[in-house]
């Protein structure tokens, strides 16, 4: 059972790979320099070739007419289902023999009983260093290139510093001249003659002073080859970006600070043997700039233009021309085209007031092709009739800026007629609403003569201006007078308890009458005593528990009142005393006497002059 599990399963395997697409195809080289070995190599996937031959390379020489062969084979297994693949690589040595961009002709091999081919593809040969022949060492990019200073071992210093031209960042645009707001390439690539970086960090961003920028995705890697001021240069892309000038004349554009290590070789001389060893060494660039001219647009612009540079396409579409009142309708302006597309100001219709109007929404599809960014905008109205009748929406207007032209171009969006139906709830038609707003706008002026004063004397020349003022300077300094007097009775404490000794009595005897009235002779008594203790006591001005018989007596003598005002005093509190405690002291008759003789008490006091 096992060995046909193992049979079965080597069969799909055969089949499998029987069943792969083969395809053969050439790998070319990257650029190479003058002088230089470089390899071309033929893939060939899923077969089993034959009757390859090299086909010749104008400005280079083969070296080997038998290829190196190398296959490799691979297998897997995705959710049960097994794959497997073969790769036979057949790789050619030639060597660079004259600058120049060649082309590498197809090739055919034999598979299977099939014959396929190869598509031509192209490589640049690049000059040598200006300091070295087309026969001398130009080691770069994976064939032992380190330092351009250590070609030559004998004459090269060991402590050969790297200079200004060994490494350094570029700022490259694709154009020197442009308009506002028309798109221009910038790559920053970083330009080295050192195959190993250690280390590479950033220490002050780039600028784009006066740009809007839409950056691209970019990685950053060792992997061309290219030759810049007759020198050869490993590179690598650190940034690239589409931008867009905001303004006109010469702005600039600096590429940032980088701070990196690389790897040197240095010369180490072992007595008769010269050799070398790779340091590692700090590399700090300074910015590179590179400044671009921007010519300001044509003036007058038209009312349309809002900023558009390009070639742009320009329309509209309405969901529905016949609505009813309260449902929402979408009015949709499409931009397309090539240019500052994804920066563009979206455009205003003229819209009836009779709709309510929502805020905009815009939607945006770019992706950046070439050295320019293309796409297309769309922006959603959202409007909702309001009231019944025919409305229009007038055609709409886009202008932009074409550079290659050199001129303004006016595309047009069609306008729309709506035939508005009543619908559920209330509405209004165009007419009343016309009128409502008309009631509630400015009024008209009014003409005529209105009896307008053509009196033009000042009013101070009036009598009733001075009386006025004399009324009011009164009216002042009475309020003054009032304040200062009620200032000076707040700080009399002892005064204002008197002043008010005779009201706060008056209140508590009117209780006493009511008790008197009620026949509740017992509270009666109680509260005329309470009248007459706190009487005595806010007059003369002392506290309660120092009010005894003797000490009124006293005091109303020292303070001038009359003996007979005091005996009636004193009298008058031993009768409420001995009325609570007798019986006979119930009768209304009673009750009444001592109620006004309390009142004639009061009276007297209040009539006496009390001395301070």
């Amino acid at each position: 059972m096992k060995k046909l599990l193992t049979t079965l399963a080597l069969l799909l395997g055969v089949i499998a790979a029987v069943s792969a697409q083969t395809s053969f195809q050439v790998v070319p080289p990257r650029n190479v320099i003058a002088g230089n070995v470089f390899y071309v190599t033929y893939r060939l996937t899923n077969g089993d070739g034959s009757s390859l031959s090299a086909p010749p390379i104008s400005g280079c020489k083969l070296l080997s007419p038998r290829p190196g062969v190398s296959t490799m084979q691979s297998m897997q297994i995705i959710n049960g289902h097994q794959t497997s693949s073969t790769t036979e690589d057949y790789t050619f040595t030639y060597r660079a023999e004259k600058e120049g961009t060649y082309t590498i002709a197809e090739a055919s091999i034999v598979s299977g009983g099939k014959t396929y081919r190869t598509n031509s593809a192209t490589f640049k040969i690049l000059p040598p260093d200006k300091n070295q022949g087309a026969s001398g060492n130009n080691s770069v990019y994976g064939n032992g290139y380190g330092s351009p200073r250590v070609d030559n071992l004998d004459s090269q210093d060991s402590q050969a510093q790297i200079g200004k031209n060994d490494i350094f960042v570029r700022v490259i645009l694709n154009k020197s001249h442009a308009y506002e707001g028309e798109a221009i390439e910038c790559t920053l690539k970083l330009y080295t003659k050192f195959e190993r970086i250690n280390s590479f960090m950033m220490t002050s961003p780039p600028t784009f002073d006066g740009f809007l920028i839409e950056e691209l995705d970019t990685q950053a890697a060792l992997n061309d080859v290219e030759h810049y001021n007759g020198q050869n240069y490993i590179t690598a892309v650190l940034k690239k970006c589409i931008i867009y000038p905001q303004k006109s004349g010469k702005l600039t554009i600096n590429s940032g600070k980088y701070d990196l290590s690389v790897v040197q070789l240095e010369r180490v001389s072992n007595g008769f043997f010269i050799s070398a060893r790779p340091v590692e060494k700090e590399v700090h660039l300074q910015p590179f700039t590179q400044s671009v001219n921007i010519t300001p647009l044509p003036q007058p612009a038209p009312a349309s233009f809002s900023g558009a540079v390009g070639q742009f396409k320009f329309e509209s579409n309405l969901s529905n021309t016949e609505p009813r009142t309260g449902e929402a309708v979408s009015l949709r302006y499409i931009i397309t085209g090539t240019g500052n597309i994804k920066f563009l100001k979206a455009p205003k219709p003229s819209i009836p007031n009779e709709f309510e109007q929502y805020t905009p929404k815009t939607e945006e599809n770019t992706r950046v092709t070439g050295n320019n960014m293309t796409g297309t905008v769309m922006v959603d109205y959202t409007i909702v009739p309001q009231s019944v009748g025919e409305f229009k929406i007038p055609q709409q207007e886009f202008s932009y800026f074409d550079p290659a032209k050199k001129e303004y171009v006016t595309v047009n969006a069609p306008g729309y007629t709506m035939n508005i139906a009543k619908g559920s709830g209330t509405t209004m038609s165009a007419d009343q609403r016309d009128i409502e707003a008309k009631n509630t706008d400015i009024h008209h002026i009014k003409l005529g003569d209105k009896g307008l004063s053509h009196d033009h004397r000042p009013m101070v020349r009036f009598w009733w201006y001075w009386a006025i003022f004399g009324c009011l300077a009164a009216i002042m300094l009475g309020s003054f007078w009032i304040y200062r007097r009620q200032l000076k009775m707040d700080a009399d404490v002892a005064g204002r308890r008197t002043s008010r000794a005779n009201k706060v009595a008056r209140r508590r005897l009117k209780a006493a009458e009511g008790f008197m009235k009620a026949h509740k002779s017992e509270l009666f008594y109680e509260e005329t005593l309470k009248a007459l203790w706190g009487y005595l006591s806010d007059k003369l001005n002392m506290p309660a528990s120092q009010l005894t018989r003797q000490n009124i007596v006293d005091t109303l003598s020292e303070r001038g009142v009359e003996t007979a005002v005091t005996d009636k005093v004193i009298n008058l509190l031993d009768k409420c005393e001995m009325a609570r405690y007798t019986p006979d002291s119930s009768l209304d008759s009673s009750v009444e006497a001592l109620y006004n003789e309390a009142t004639d008490t009061i009276n007297a006091m209040e009539k006496a002059k009390l001395t301070r």
